[in-house]
């Protein structure tokens, strides 16, 4: 995948009507923050990453749910990873795509909201998949010694999380990654 070219084809297919919100998935290491910024440069965009809502690294369940929510409400507390605790009340931006990232995004409560967060405009979601080994090398490279030893247990979760909400079969489209 070269997450600009990607990010182009994915504003472009809906012509004139970029989509309001864009959900970003796929498991750690698959590319989702790279092509999210890509979006987000092309698009004059912002970006909701998951890693601002999963509550420490046994949340990713918490973090996805928290999705509708933001949209719902259009604010979010931010989980600080320093202190590992909630940080600052947010409000997301109604000007441009919003795009949502990371791990959870799409689940059909996200799809639902995010749907009603875009009232009647375009809403489009997308897998990413990656080889584990390559997954792994680029979240170990970019988060090294902090992420290595969670490593087990966020594929763990990522595991559960994909039998229950199925995000695979609920993304318009799957981009493969090497």
């Amino acid at each position: 995948m070269r997450p600009e070219s990607t990010a182009r084809r994915v504003l472009a297919q809906g012509g004139a009507l970029v989509p309001a919100v864009i959900l970003l998935d796929g498991r750690s290491g698959s590319g989702k923050t790279v092509l999210a910024e890509s979006l987000c440069a092309l698009s004059q965009g912002t970006i909701l990453h998951l890693d601002d809502l999963y509550p420490g690294w046994d949340g990713l369940s918490a973090g996805s749910r928290a999705v509708a929510t933001a949209l719902q409400t259009g604010t979010y507390s931010r989980f600080d990873w320093d202190s590992m605790q909630s940080a600052e009340q947010m409000s997301l931006c109604r000007h441009g795509p919003l795009i949502v990232e990371g791990c959870g995004a799409v689940t059909a409560r996200n799809l639902h909201a995010a749907r009603a967060w875009a009232a009647g405009s375009p809403v489009h979601s997308i897998w990413l998949e990656c080889p584990t080994d390559v997954r792994q090398a680029r979240a170990l490279s970019r988060d090294g010694d902090m992420f290595r030893p969670h490593w087990e247990a966020w594929a763990s979760q990522e595991e559960a999380h994909l039998a229950v909400e199925r995000p695979l079969a609920l993304a318009a489209e799957v981009i493969h990654c090497r």
